[in-house]
């Protein structure tokens, strides 16, 4: 009896607990501030109509064949990143999970502070009056981030997510339940109340509206591919990890497109919320190219629609202050349940290598205030940051489906995911994506992303490790992080399979 309540006290305690925790994962910041920019830089003269086929088209040639992938190797495995993969592919590998871990744990540094400035905001809606000018909305940002308090809500952040991961899974699954639907709730709440606007129609047209001729710019499809990627959390190893708590009986591959297509939705709500704010409040003394404009700006740190012109338009509408509460509310909703997902992922590791809970989740929220610091500090490094460790996804894509490939596409498809208790027989058409679609994309991204940084980014210094946008500073970080773990790998991997293992229930 004792030992079996203990296996169940592993595991997710239901599917819905699971889908929940899932979306808590995916349902991000990118969901809310990033996909409506990328939507607007990505629309024709028509219209956005055309990103958005590109972006669910990625959905199913990209993240959710990746999704399957992290849930099956994390039920396969029951171990965190480097557990998992070694018990895939071999001790020899276990240097590619660490690196997939890094990767998410470089981005939680500074996640943390961005989730910082989403509660800071939240706070302020609740305490203060809302910006009436471009000016005041300017002094509230550059007086936040000129003092000590980004630092502050960065500590708070990292100090609430490590007291729900230090409780374990079933405390991660209870927070999600409640955090999930609220967040929900106030997205939906925000469209009704967009939608209302005088012009938010005509937003909602711009962002529906297909542009056809920009299908076939190969730019459009990759920044589709892009944010996809950074949407879902595909490939992040956070599923992977959240997957060694999934149920036997949980299946994958339906699990893999409920996680896939409830982000999508999400996005596609807060896209459609934002658009209809924008043009609704501005609708009736500029013009579509104008507003436009606005929304295409990423401002410092990419924070110029969500931080700066947001609250400005709130004050513009009727119940403004209201609204502002409930829009920052869900920022901060869903900033908190991605943060979440990565301290776990982080203290698992340190879990599988003996150590305990408790001090697995201390030691990676001190670390993780500690390096978040200089993102805290430095709107610079944290863009230096985000540049390299986003960019690093990529990579982390490529290791997940070489696992895959080493492992066997069609052994894993019928000894891992269609393991008898399946709803859904995962068809062939998985092996084809990724053995050869998967892999394309990711040299194409990879590729783009160079050919970025030398054109754009730093064309007078692409070569310059210390330039915060080049190619040589991604090499230089990547190479250092890369070449630590595959030179300590035997220790890794002695210490990670020395551990115990998630009990199945």
């Amino acid at each position: 009896m004792s030992s079996h309540k203990k296996s169940q006290s592993d595991l997710f305690s239901s599917k819905l607990g699971l889908i929940l925790s899932v979306l808590g994962i995916a349902v991000g910041t990118g969901n809310i501030w990033r996909f409506p920019r990328i939507a607007a830089q990505n629309g024709g003269e028509e219209g956005a109509g055309a990103f958005l086929i590109a972006w669910i088209c990625c959905l199913f040639l990209f993240s959710i064949p990746l999704i399957i992938a992290e849930y099956g190797i994390g039920r396969h495995g029951r171990k965190g990143v480097i557990g998992s993969f070694i018990k895939l592919v071999g001790k020899e590998y276990g240097w590619m999970g660490a690196f997939i871990g890094f990767v998410a744990t470089a981005i939680m540094f500074y996640y943390s502070v961005v989730a910082g400035w989403a509660l800071f905001y939240l706070v302020e809606s609740v305490t203060s009056s809302l910006p009436g000018s471009m000016q005041q909305a300017n002094m509230i940002w550059e007086g936040f981030q000129g003092s000590l308090w980004p630092s502050v809500y960065h500590a708070l952040m990292m100090g609430l997510g490590g007291f729900v991961v230090v409780r374990g899974i079933s405390s991660i699954e209870r927070i999600n339940k409640i955090l999930i639907p609220s967040l929900l709730l106030v997205v939906v709440i925000s469209l009704i109340r967009a939608s209302t606007l005088s012009g938010s129609a005509q937003g909602l047209q711009y962002l529906f509206t297909p542009d056809w001729s920009t299908l076939t710019e190969p730019r459009l499809w990759l920044e589709a591919l892009t944010q996809n990627a950074w949407d879902t959390g595909a490939a992040w190893g956070l599923i992977l990890t959240y997957g060694a708590y999934m149920r036997s009986r949980d299946d994958i591959t339906v699990s893999a497109f409920q996680t896939g297509i409830g982000n999508n939705i999400v996005s596609l709500l807060a896209a459609m919320t934002i658009f209809a704010t924008v043009f609704g409040t501005l609708g009736s003394s500029m013009g579509n190219s104008e507003i436009l404009e606005i929304m295409k700006t990423s401002g410092p740190a990419s924070t110029g629609l969500t931080f700066i012109w947001m609250p400005q338009l709130f004050n513009e509408m009727a119940g403004g202050p209201v609204f502002a509460i409930l829009f920052f509310l869900g920022l901060t909703f869903a900033a908190f349940s991605s943060l979440i997902s990565m301290i776990e992922l982080a203290s698992r590791v340190f879990v599988d290598m003996g150590f305990s809970r408790k001090k697995s989740t201390f030691f990676i929220c001190l670390s993780g205030f500690l390096l978040g610091i200089p993102s805290a500090m430095s709107l610079d490094i944290l863009a230096n940051q985000d540049f390299v460790w986003s960019v690093g996804l990529m990579v982390s894509g490529a290791f997940m489906s070489f696992a895959i490939i080493r492992f066997g596409p069609a052994r894993f498809r019928s000894e891992i995911v269609n393991n008898g208790e399946q709803q859904y027989t995962l068809g062939r058409w998985w092996e084809i994506i990724i053995r050869y679609v998967v892999p394309v994309e990711v040299i194409s991204l990879l590729i783009w992303w160079i050919y970025l940084s030398i054109t754009t980014y730093a064309p007078d210094s692409w070569y310059n490790p210390l330039s915060a946008f080049s190619v040589a500073t991604i090499a230089m970080q990547w190479g250092i992080v890369m070449a630590l773990f595959y030179f300590y790998n035997g220790t890794l991997a002695d210490k990670t399979t020395g551990s115990r293992e998630v009990n199945p229930g």
